[in-house]
């Protein structure tokens, strides 16, 4: 992806020769949102939903280690019956510290929803006040440097989306 995105940009500059000259712009998103006292009080309640959520954490694996650390001691002398469970004690145990993990940290987890529900808001103040300076600064293109390179504003008449779908579906007849 990386790969293409530098493609897409050194064969934009290299047609601008033939266009004209582009007014390009660019931000530093990362910048702009430590600058920002509501993106700074939602990170501090991300940031705090996160340590209580790992204090809870720390606190089951504690449990299960004091319980395991026992088990461990005392399985010599245990019956089978006694010893199978306790060790199904365990894994569930295991299971319920994995299910809490994945619950709030996973990919879909609490955190994720938390974290779009307080940002989200934010990206889009963000990203509409770029478009605004972009159109009062009449911009061709907006870049952010913050991660990999990525596209903000773009005025519409350099999609050519339209145009590459075409020559793909004609290269299939």
């Amino acid at each position: 992806m990386k790969k293409l995105t530098f493609l897409f940009i050194v064969l934009l500059f290299g047609t601008v020769k033939a266009y004209g000259q582009l007014k390009i712009g660019y931000i530093d998103s990362d910048a702009i949102m430590k600058e920002l006292p509501d993106a700074q009080d939602a990170q501090k309640k991300i940031d705090a939903q996160i340590q209580e959520w790992q204090d809870e954490l720390r606190k089951m694996e504690a449990g299960w280690k004091l319980k395991y650390n026992d088990y461990n001691k005392r399985k010599l002398i245990m019956s089978n019956k006694k010893r199978a469970e306790t060790e199904q004690e365990l894994m569930k145990i295991e299971k319920n510290i994995s299910d809490f993990r994945q619950k709030k940290f996973g990919v879909n987890g609490e955190l994720f929803k938390k974290q779009e529900d307080l940002m989200k808001p934010i990206q889009n103040r963000v990203f509409n006040a770029i478009q605004e300076v972009a159109k009062e600064q009449d911009l061709d293109f907006v870049f952010d440097k913050s991660g990999s390179v990525l596209f903000l504003y773009a005025k519409k008449k350099y999609d050519i989306t339209s145009l590459v779908l075409d020559k793909l579906k004609n290269e299939i007849k």
